[in-house]
């Protein structure tokens, strides 16, 4: 049960990731750029954690489109939840940013099991 919590929590926290990077791509340009950069920014962050993963990483269902070794994969993840909350703190939403550091935190010391397992592939 507590693994499961932790994958919606995880789920849950990637998400709040691509809004924090939706919000910084919307504050780089006014208009139409803003916009364009709000949906170009999270997708290319979308992109990167969906492609390049481990292969048989019990965190999802195993497949690697672009396999990569656990240790790179553990630090992209982390890269990603720092830009995001870089990204909050930017658009002024510091306690915000501070929350997710937090809740990140808590996930991957949950997750130490997985982490343990990233870093031996």
């Amino acid at each position: 049960m507590v693994n499961t919590l932790n994958l919606g929590l995880r789920f849950v926290l990637e998400m709040v990731a691509l809004v924090a990077l939706a919000m910084w791509g919307a504050s780089l340009s006014d208009g139409v750029m803003g916009m364009v950069c709000a949906i170009i920014v999270p997708l290319v962050g979308a992109f990167v954690w969906g492609t390049f993963r481990v292969a048989g990483d019990p965190s999802n269902n195993g497949k690697a489109p672009v396999q990569i070794p656990g240790s790179l994969r553990l630090a992209l993840e982390l890269g990603v939840f720092a830009l995001a909350s870089l990204a909050l703190i930017s658009t002024n939403h510091t306690i915000w940013a501070v929350s997710l550091i937090c809740v990140v935190m808590v996930h991957y010391a949950i997750s130490y099991k997985r982490n343990l397992w990233l870093i031996h592939q």
